[in-house]
């Protein structure tokens, strides 16, 4: 028998695409582009280190449906469709009696299939109005979704708005049933055809000339061209996060609504490959994160390192719901009562497309590999691979500074190569051959075993 409406809360997850963590005023962003995410994070939990497993955006997708790693799922590059018999959020909360919508970008069909998904592979999903690859069949005022039966329904005003508005229909037709709603956002995304970041008329305008984070700033790219309608475009997103927040409120659901605000991955604007994302780098895997609801509010800011995939077992524990042992990743909702044992050190990445890649992130070291002898979108996993990377984030937070090779930092290496390997082991890789990096002197001291540890 379902339990009473009281005892199971909804939940909305509300996804950005390509959102850096640093477009955020708690975490240092000046220009004021997100007050209401940053209310919610300051009132609820924030997730302070959150990061991405796969830095592209179908197999992101995957990760946060499933819970399991893109290697495990097989969407280990953008194209390849999501199993119909994968075991999505949908499927778990649909099963408790929960209402299920979808509303947004997919991108967990085929290759080439722009728009139109068949009810087989739409993950679960009771409630449909989305599109395969938002990018390719909208622009900024011209957005275009497909209904449960596959016809296009065009929507009016600027992307987000459009979709926003969806949801908020979605909310207020659902609001005496338990409901689960995800609404994933093709911004700040660039739009494909343009090469460009289109915000609302006139916001570009507020943003050019503002303040540029480090890295972008040391490194260029595109970022001069781009900064400013990337900005624009998070500002309307969080005037949106605000406007769906205030119809929880309006409807008297706040108190029994978790809601999760998450990224698939960040941008680097072109300064570490050739377009903007795919990479080991904070500016690709590093995301904004915060929940608020029931187990969530007054959580604090949770200083551990969180993965995507530890987002969908946390949704199902909040809500009451068992997880599944097949879930690769681990509920965040006992850190917000400060148990912390049993958390992982680190951060695991796996990387694909531009090359086939891996990294671990430690509270202060990143360290990341490449197989030469893979192309990223033919392969998911290498048994062999080389250094790549090596940053000591304590002092160097941007990554600037490569130390992989560096005598200097051979036990850091050493330590984080035993570290990535356990982890791929962990996620159900075949344990690979790591080939060190040539060593050169680098005049600098010796990092001890404790520090390499840290």
């Amino acid at each position: 028998m379902a339990k009473a409406r009281s005892d199971r809360p909804n939940v909305i997850v509300f996804f950005t695409d390509q959102q850096r963590w640093d477009t955020t005023g708690v975490h240092g962003n000046p220009l004021d582009l997100t007050p209401n995410f940053d209310r919610m994070a300051q009132r609820g939990t924030h997730v302070y280190h959150s990061f991405t497993c796969q830095p592209v955006c179908g197999p992101a997708r995957s990760c946060l449906q499933t819970g399991q790693y893109a290697t495990t799922t097989g969407c280990f590059r953008n194209g390849i469709p999501l199993s119909s018999n994968a075991r999505t959020l949908a499927h778990y909360f649909r099963e408790d009696g929960y209402a299920t919508g979808y509303i947004g970008k997919w991108h967990l069909y085929n290759r080439g299939v722009e728009g139109p998904v068949p009810e087989s592979n739409r993950g679960g999903y009771e409630y449909w109005l989305a599109s395969n690859v938002l990018e390719f069949t909208s622009d900024a005022y011209h957005t275009v979704l497909y209904d449960n039966d596959n016809n296009p329904v065009r929507l009016p005003g600027y992307r987000v708005d459009a979709v926003t508005d969806a949801a908020i229909r979605y909310v207020d037709t659902h609001q005496n049933q338990p409901f689960f709603l995800f609404t994933s956002y093709i911004e700040p995304h660039h739009q494909n055809h343009l090469d460009d970041y289109p915000p609302p008329d006139g916001y570009r305008e507020r943003y050019t000339g503002k303040w540029i984070p480090p890295d972008l700033a040391a490194l260029g790219g595109s970022t001069h061209q781009h900064i400013a309608g990337y900005y624009g475009m998070v500002k309307r997103l969080d005037e949106a996060f605000g406007r769906l927040l205030d119809t929880l409120k309006s409807l008297n659901l706040t108190e029994n609504t978790i809601v999760l605000f998450t990224a698939d991955h960040g941008c680097h604007f072109k300064t570490r490959n050739s377009e903007y994302k795919r990479s080991c780098h904070e500016s690709s895997i590093r995301v904004p994160t915060a929940l608020q609801g029931p187990g969530f509010d007054s959580g604090g800011q949770i200083q551990e390192l969180v993965s995507l995939v530890d987002l969908p077992p946390t949704l199902l524990d909040a809500a009451g719901l068992p997880v599944p042992e097949t879930m690769q990743g681990h509920s965040i909702l006992p850190l917000t009562k400060g148990e912390t044992a049993v958390w992982p050190e680190e951060a695991f990445v796996q990387i694909s497309e531009s090359q086939v890649g891996r990294a671990v992130r430690t509270r202060r070291w990143k360290y990341a590999v490449t197989a030469p002898d893979k192309r990223g979108a033919a392969d998911a996993a290498s048994e062999h691979y080389t250094e790549e990377y090596l940053y000591d984030l304590q002092a160097d937070a941007y990554e600037l500074t490569n130390l992989i090779g560096r005598e200097s930092h051979q036990e850091v290496a050493a330590v984080m190569r035993e570290r990535l390997i356990r982890r791929m082991v962990e996620a159900g890789e075949s344990a690979p051959t790591v080939e060190p990096a040539p060593t050169h002197l680098s005049g600098q001291r010796r990092v001890s075993p404790e520090e390499a540890r840290s």
